[in-house]
């Protein structure tokens, strides 16, 4: 049984973790970029930043050294932004045990390779066999206040998955493993572009019809292009796809509706993410979907509409009434 963990990351999501994993009665020593941060952390055991209000254990401490978080650690979690994802770990390579378990939490897509979090993490350390990703409708605000949520783990390494669940889960935490982790990741990473459009629908005065026809067409987009790049399909019906999806497009803590809602209501893009202090993942991970789709042909409307409305400025009500204006189609003209 492992009792020291590594939490690379020092941001919300990182944080509530590190909560969780004390909890069960771990060791935890958390990594940050900032000496602010580290200082304030350990001053006032609290992420005051990032989520105000959730008191530490004496059990986690941050540093800013990542050879001290790292070095003899067999139990990694990973949890930066997934465009930072390979510039830290290439810094941290040279720490890490080829044997150790690393969970990966980022959701996205990395931009211009287009390769997902666990891909980057064996690109960038080949040697590393034990490799994971859990995800799921799992706010950090929630997670770090101890509300009942539910998450999933998967790998393609079966052996390592019932180590990481037993880790994480307690009663408030619950984990379920899946081995089809081309799913799970696909699945928490394209849902936060359909979040964004589900803010765009909010932002310009839309209703429930209009919510629930997104939902349930953005489910079906990114299913879609999920099976194409081989993942399974009732994955996306499952924690990571449906579930994350229902929350990010619903919940007042989901950034990535939130950006949306204020470009319905006519903000510039630019100008939204000047004033955030945390990273909204759907933004970037926009792009890159936008270019899997080209680079696999799969036809994903909803995306492509978005990736307007970001990168070209489109009119956002125009980009609705073009979805709705398409050719006419059967419900499951994809599959």
């Amino acid at each position: 049984m492992v009792k020291e963990i590594a939490v690379v990351g020092c941001g919300g999501w990182g944080t509530a973790l590190a909560t969780v994993l004390a909890h069960n009665g771990y060791v935890v020593k958390m990594w940050s970029f900032s000496e602010e941060e580290v200082k304030n952390v350990n001053k006032y055991r609290e992420n005051r930043r990032l989520l105000k209000g959730v008191k530490l254990p004496e059990s986690i401490t941050v540093s800013t050294d990542l050879k001290e978080v790292l070095e003899g650690k067999d139990f990694i979690v990973l949890a930066n932004p997934s465009q930072h994802q390979r510039e830290v770990l290439s810094k941290a390579k040279d720490y890490i045990d080829p044997s150790a378990i690393i969970v990966n939490v980022a959701k996205g897509i990395e931009n211009n390779t287009l390769l997902r979090m666990s891909q980057v993490i064996k690109e960038v350390i080949p040697e590393c066999r034990n490799i994971a990703t859990l995800s799921g409708p799992s706010h950090a605000e929630e997670v770090g206040r101890k509300i009942p949520t539910v998450v999933v783990v998967a790998s393609e390494n079966r052996g390592i998955l019932p180590i990481i669940q037993s880790t994480f889960m307690n009663e408030y935490f619950r984990v379920y493993t899946n081995e089809d982790i081309i799913g799970v990741e696909l699945g928490g990473s394209l849902k936060n572009i359909i979040a964004l459009a589900a803010g765009i629908c909010d932002g310009l005065g839309f209703g429930d019809n209009t919510k629930g026809a997104l939902l349930t067409r953005g489910l079906a987009e990114m299913t879609r292009l999920g099976m194409k790049l081989g993942a399974k399909k009732e994955t996306f019906s499952g924690i990571s796809g449906m579930g994350d999806l229902i929350t990010t497009c619903m919940s007042k803590h989901s950034r990535n509706r939130y950006v949306g809602e204020q470009i319905g209501k006519g903000k510039k893009l630019k100008k939204i993410i000047e004033e955030m202090v945390m990273v909204v993942e759907g933004v970037k991970t926009t792009l890159s979907a936008y270019e899997l789709g080209k680079k696999v042909e799969v036809e994903l409307p909803i995306t492509v509409e978005i990736y307007k409305v970001l990168f070209e400025d489109k009119d956002p009500f125009v980009a609705v009434k073009d979805l709705m204006v398409r050719e006419a189609k059967s419900e499951f003209y994809w599959l």
